[in-house]
């Protein structure tokens, strides 16, 4: 049901003119409910603008951003930084938002660069290092309601009338009913980036790990495609979630280019300081029958390499949470999460933050987990940097969105790629351990660039 007693724009604008700006330029977060609408829909009519979306693995929740208002940019990933130029911007701001409704009001929604000590690379010459986008239009469904933030900056000599006059015939446009979807076309060509670099460094880090000087180190490998036609963004982000229903569904445009993917892993979910995390790590194909698939989920579960992989991954998040949290609930036992190409040993994560802490403290914790650069961390991360041949720009690492309430979730963006024009860059990794052989962990990464593979037209 529509919130009939909201206060309209017209309103709420007259009432801030009147009353006086605090600041030269001040911005102001409008929320209201609306009818219901298609937020693939929303996506490809706000193309004439930076756009972004998301996602929950629960399906629950879907934001699509267009346009982009204010940006934080940063060239180095400080954590306590962007944490205070984000309390500092909703400080200054106006909001007005009723709903107590996680994703609704003024909201930033961005990235982070894997690892910012890595030289970066021409491949991601657009993307900075920490990026997050306060958009013009913020578009939200939640469960079975729909809702819609207007951000705006006003100053003393604005026209009025004019602004809300122009905020509702943008607002018409991204509502119109849309029949369909551009087409997507095929891929063309696929290119397995430094393979034979890649295929020593696993070897390299085999080497490291039987010396005692790590006991895990994450490789990814580059598989860089031609299109036969641009990849059109809301058309992939359709497929990834048609595809991937269980998965996150990501994507963050930065002018001609798009880097978006399905992942399964939650890095943090911060809801009325209840926090969630998860624990995923150990991976298998699933089998081509029910008979099959359960034979390969028993052994995956009895796997000793993969369970070891996945307990590095649980007691690092327990003790990366461990200051900052109580009530801390990790079971003793993982559970196999069942994906459409994969499976993955699976434990969930649960706690209650303690005061005077914030998400952002947190997501310097836990990233990278063992599952996306090694253990121990600096030593695995230092490997990465020396022998990896890829630069990682925002894949593996977190990415995500917080409110004026410090709400916020980030996932760990695999299963992912970066879209430039008629050309993508996709990304897969894999954790060496004493035990890896070069030949399966090759054959891992192949079948985790399947999600990608096939929303861009892949067989």
């Amino acid at each position: 049901m529509i919130d009939q007693n909201a206060v309209s724009l017209d309103k709420l604008l007259n009432s801030i003119m009147d009353q006086g700006l605090s600041h030269n330029r001040q911005l102001v977060s409008y929320t209201k409910q609306i009818q219901p609408f298609n937020p693939l829909s929303v996506l490809e009519l706000g193309k004439e603008e930076d756009r972004f979306f998301w996602k929950r693995n629960d399906n629950c929740l879907y934001l699509v951003g267009i346009g982009n208002l204010i940006e934080l940019v940063f060239d180095r990933v400080n954590y306590q930084k962007i944490h205070e130029e984000w309390n500092a911007l909703v400080d200054k701001a106006i909001v007005h938002n009723p709903y107590p409704v996680p994703g609704t009001g003024l909201l930033s929604f961005g990235g982070i660069a894997f690892d910012d000590r890595r030289e970066p690379s021409t491949l991601w010459k657009n993307f900075s290092a920490s990026q997050f986008r306060v958009p013009k239009f913020l578009f939200i469904k939640y469960n079975d309601a729909y809702y819609l933030t207007i951000n705006f900056i006003v100053h003393a000599h604005i026209n009025s009338d004019l602004l809300v006059q122009n905020i509702q015939q943008k607002e018409q446009q991204l509502l119109q009913d849309l029949s369909g979807l551009p087409p997507l076309g095929t891929i063309l060509k696929e290119e397995e980036m430094d393979i034979a670099k890649w295929l020593q460094s696993i070897e390299n880090a085999k080497q490291t790990i039987q010396n005692h000087l790590a006991e895990k180190i994450v490789l990814a490998r580059e598989l860089r495609l031609k299109l036969s036609s641009t990849g059109e963004m809301s058309t992939v982000v359709k497929r990834l979630i048609e595809t991937q229903p269980k998965s996150y569904v990501f994507a963050f445009e930065q002018g001609d280019e798009c880097f978006l993917g399905a992942t399964p892993e939650r890095l943090i979910r911060l809801e009325d300081d209840q926090l969630e995390s998860m624990c995923l790590a150990g991976t298998a194909p699933r089998g081509e029958t029910d008979m099959a698939d359960e034979q390969v989920r028993h052994e995956l579960l009895n796997d000793k390499k993969n369970r070891e992989e996945h307990d590095f991954v649980v007691q690092m998040i327990r003790r990366a949470i461990e200051r900052y949290c109580v009530d801390i609930r990790i079971p003793d036992t993982p559970t196999v999460f069942p994906l459409k190409n994969l499976q993955h040993l699976y434990t969930p994560v649960t706690a209650q933050l303690k005061r005077d802490y914030h998400i952002f403290d947190l997501v310097e914790q836990l990233h990278p987990t063992p599952a996306l650069g090694g253990t121990p961390k600096e030593i695995a991360l230092a490997f990465i940097r020396k022998h990896e041949p890829l630069d990682r720009g925002w894949y593996g690492a977190p990415i995500g969105w917080v409110d004026h309430r410090n709400n916020g979730e980030f996932a760990v963006a695999i299963r992912s790629g970066l879209i430039q024009s008629n050309a993508a860059s996709l990304f897969a990794g894999c954790g060496i351990v004493k035990d890896s052989e070069v030949e399966a962990e090759y054959e891992e990464t192949k079948i985790k660039f399947l999600p990608m593979l096939h929303v861009l037209g892949g067989k």
